[in-house]
């Protein structure tokens, strides 16, 4: 609950700051518009608005789905912003085309980055829920380590699960530290990748369609 209103707070506090820059701006951004200067405030917003898009839904661990992107995020925001350049001149329409730029470099970064992202950010947040849950878990019969689902997506009935894993002798740090792939102690399935979140606690991405009781 504290992460939460931690985030929420975060989130709000960034609105209202560039709300405020904007307002304390606007006679700036008049005087820059008729002299024919270039404003730097406007690709500021761009970082910002492209934080304030993609951030909320990494953290809440909605997927942001390549083609979602592609094909409707960076368009409608590129339609907008060329739109809005055409109807000014000189050095006002580069500063407008530069949020172009800017947005597609920032959002692309997030996108590309966005697993990690998620996963370091809800870490800090909630690692002690999470950690109670684990340990919540009674010890398996067979020899498993301890897990409960942390993360996932899909897409057309194509899902694929992260599960956060108990560890004990840290036998899964190797792996975690080569980036490896493959058949892991104590865990069913093979593993896409395994990170490593804190000493003993780790992250195992299984393949799509694959989940810890039902192995492909």
């Amino acid at each position: 609950m504290i992460g939460l209103i931690f985030l929420i707070g975060s989130i709000v506090a960034l609105l209202v700051s560039a709300v405020v820059i904007f307002i304390f701006r606007l006679k700036i951004i008049g005087k820059a518009d008729k002299e024919d200067q270039f404003n730097w405030w406007l690709p500021f917003f761009a970082v910002v608005g492209a934080l304030i898009l993609f951030i909320p839904l990494m953290i809440y661990g909605v997927d942001i789905d390549e083609m979602l992107y592609i094909f409707i995020s960076v368009p409608n925001i590129c339609i907008i912003i060329i739109v809005v350049a055409m109807l000014k001149k000189g050095l006002h329409r580069k500063a407008v085309l530069s949020m172009l730029v800017v947005y597609i470099a920032v959002s692309w970064g997030l996108f590309k980055n966005s697993n990690e992202l998620r996963w370091t950010t809800r870490w800090l947040l909630w690692s002690k829920d999470y950690k109670a849950k684990v340990l919540a878990q009674p010890n398996p019969a067979n020899g498993e380590l301890r897990h409960v689902e942390w993360d996932g997506w899909g897409w057309g009935g194509n899902d694929t699960v992260v599960y956060l894993v108990f560890d004990p002798s840290d036998s899964l740090s190797a792996a975690a530290k080569n980036y490896s792939s493959g058949k892991f102690s104590g865990i069913p399935c093979e593993a896409y990748r395994v990170r490593r979140m804190e000493s003993h606690y780790y992250t195992a991405l299984f393949y799509t369609d694959t989940g810890w009781n039902s192995c492909n």
